[in-house]
């Protein structure tokens, strides 16, 4: 319940009976649930509303669907095309770079072979 816990709760409940008392907690318990279902009844109405709006325009649930698949699969499309393949680019990339570090590497043996030995 909107990421509240038993403890917090708890904490809100006191903090709720020391501001308005024992005698109006019950009076503001039932304003608030009434005002939960008043709200709960308009956001029905409203996606009935859409609903019937959107069946009137010859929309479904599942044209809707197919919309937005067919949304998503053009902007995949968009994103493959621009980026192209990364990944044999990256594969590239790495392969190309571990070559590299072992050539330092192999370097700095070569240099540091004849240091290490007069030490």
């Amino acid at each position: 319940m909107f990421g509240i816990g038993g403890g917090e709760l708890v904490f809100i409940l006191f903090i709720v009976l020391m501001l308005f008392g024992s005698d109006k907690v019950p009076e503001i318990a039932r304003t608030m649930g009434k005002a939960m279902a008043q709200l709960k009844n308009a956001t029905n109405d409203i996606k009935s509303e859409i609903q019937k709006g959107a069946e009137a325009n010859g929309l479904d649930s599942k044209a809707l669907t197919d919309i937005t698949g067919n949304i998503n699969a053009q902007i995949n499309d968009a994103k493959t095309n621009l980026l192209g393949d990364t990944t044999n680019l990256t594969g590239n990339l790495l392969g190309d770079t571990a070559t590299e570090i072992d050539k330092v590497k192999e370097d700095i043996d070569t240099i540091s072979g004849p240091v290490k030995r007069q030490m």
